[in-house]
C-alpha cells in the first residue's frame, strides 16, 4: 500500500513539474531570428521552462552592436521572390532587408528587441555559448543585458538532457 501511495505522489509530482523546452540558435539573420523567438515567446505563454541557447551566428542576436542591424542573405536563399543570383549584385542584401522588415512589420510582429523583451518578461532564459565567444573573441561586455550566463556544451547537454523538447535553428 505504502508503495502505490508513493508511486502516485511521485506522479502527482512530475505534473507539477514545467514542460522545459530548449531551443539552440545558430544563424544570425533576420528570416532565422524569428521562428526561435516565436517558438520561445508561446511556449513561455504556455507555462513552459524555456531556455534558448545562442552559438555561433545565432550569438550576433545577443551582440549589443549587431542585434539592431540583422540582414537578410540575398545569395543563396532560396525564400527569395528573386531569382538567387541577383543577390550578388551590390545592395541586394540592404534590398533585400528592407523587404524583409516590411513584410515583418505588415504581418503585425514587433522587431527583434521587442521580441527579446517579450521573451524576458516570459520568463525565457537566454545562454550564451562560452566555446563560440571563445573562437569568435567576443567578450561579455559586448552581450545584451538580458543575457542570463555564458554556458559550454556539458551545461547546455544537461539542459537538453532534462528537456521535453529540444530544437535546432
Amino acid at each position: 500500500m505504502a508503495q502505490e501511495v508513493k508511486a502516485v505522489v511521485e506522479e502527482a509530482e512530475k505534473k507539477k513539474q514545467k514542460k522545459r523546452i530548449v531551443i539552440i540558435c545558430s544563424k544570425g539573420t533576420l528570416d532565422m531570428v524569428y521562428p526561435p523567438f516565436i517558438l520561445a515567446t508561446t511556449a513561455a505563454a504556455m507555462d513552459f521552462d524555456v531556455h534558448m541557447y545562442f552559438t555561433f551566428w545565432g550569438m550576433d542576436v545577443l551582440n549589443k552592436k549587431k542585434v539592431d542591424n540583422l540582414k537578410i542573405a540575398a545569395v543563396g536563399n532560396p525564400g527569395m521572390p528573386m531569382p538567387t543570383i541577383l543577390g550578388i549584385l551590390p545592395g541586394m542584401t540592404n534590398m533585400a532587408t528592407w523587404m524583409m522588415k516590411k513584410q515583418i512589420k505588415q504581418g503585425g510582429f514587433p522587431e527583434i528587441k521587442e521580441l527579446i523583451k517579450t521573451a524576458k518578461e516570459g520568463g525565457v532564459k537566454f545562454h550564451a555559448c562560452e566555446p563560440t565567444m571563445n573562437v569568435m573573441g567576443i567578450k561579455k561586455e559586448e552581450l545584451i543585458d538580458e543575457v542570463d550566463d555564458i554556458i559550454g556544451a556539458a551545461a547546455y547537454l544537461e539542459l537538453a538532457s532534462e528537456a521535453d523538447i529540444t530544437l535546432f535553428v
